[in-house]
C-alpha cells in the first residue's frame, strides 16, 4: 500500500461485519483503520485483535448475557465501535455477532500508515514502534475516545477499509484475561506474523494462512 493511499480509502460494506467473530477478528487483520479529526487523519493497518466470544466466553464483558451500560452497544448489530475504558485508556473494539448475540473484536495494535506526525505529537514518543504497539496507545495516537461508542465503522470519521492480505496469521492465548477460567487458554489472539508492531511477541499457538475475500 502507497504511502497516501488512505487518502482514496472508502468504509467496507456492512457485510463484512457478518462474519462469524473468529473469522472477522483474522480478517480485520491487513485492514485500514482511519480516524478523521479536525487536526487531522491518521491511519494504521490493523496488525492485532482479539476475538471476544460471549455470552459463553468468561473473558468477554458480555459474559452470561451480562448488559450494562458499558456493554449495552455490544447486543447491537455488526459493525458498530464499542470503546470502553480501562485504567486511563480507551479502548476499541468492532461489534461482532449480530444483534441480540454479544460479541466483540479489540483492536490490539496497528502499523502506523498516515498522520505520522500527528501520531508522534499526540503520543510524546520517539520511537515509530512504540506508537501504536497496544490497544491504548493506538487510541490515543490516532484521536479516538469514548465519544466514538457506538459509531458505525462503514461511516467517517471513523471507519475501516480494505488494505492488504497479511502473508501469514499466528493465533495464540488473548493477554490480560488471566481471572477468566479455562477462557485464559482460548487462541483467540490474531496477529500478522513477524509484524514489529504487535503489542506482545510470544510463541504462536497455530500459524494461519489468510483467506483470501
Amino acid at each position: 500500500m502507497k504511502k497516501d493511499d488512505f487518502l482514496e480509502a472508502r468504509p467496507l460494506k456492512r457485510d463484512f461485519y457478518s462474519l462469524p467473530t473468529l473469522e472477522l477478528a483474522q480478517a480485520l487483520l491487513g485492514c485500514l483503520l482511519v480516524k478523521q479529526t479536525s487536526e487531522g487523519t491518521t491511519a494504521g493497518l490493523i496488525v492485532e485483535t482479539e476475538a471476544y466470544v460471549g455470552p459463553e466466553d468468561k473473558a468477554a464483558h458480555s459474559y452470561n448475557n451480562r448488559r450494562t451500560k458499558r456493554t449495552e452497544i455490544m447486543f447491537h448489530e455488526s459493525g458498530l465501535a464499542y470503546t470502553y475504558q480501562m485504567h486511563t485508556h480507551c479502548l476499541i473494539n468492532v461489534v461482532s455477532g449480530g444483534a441480540g448475540n454479544p460479541e466483540a473484536v479489540l483492536i490490539r495494535a496497528v502499523e502506523p500508515a498516515a498522520g505520522i506526525e500527528l501520531m508522534l505529537e499526540r503520543r510524546q514518543v520517539k520511537q515509530r514502534v512504540a506508537l501504536t504497539n497496544g490497544p491504548g496507545k493506538l487510541t490515543k495516537a490516532m484521536g479516538i475516545s469514548m465519544s466514538d461508542y457506538g459509531h458505525p465503522f462503514t461511516e467517517p470519521p471513523l471507519f475501516i477499509a480494505q488494505g492488504q492480505l497479511p502473508a501469514s496469521i499466528s493465533a495464540g492465548k488473548r493477554i490480560g484475561i488471566e481471572n477468566s477460567g479455562e477462557a485464559k487458554d482460548y487462541p483467540w489472539r490474531f496477529w500478522i506474523t513477524d509484524n514489529p508492531f504487535v503489542s506482545r511477541h510470544q510463541q504462536a499457538l497455530s500459524v494461519i494462512e489468510p483467506k483470501k475475500g
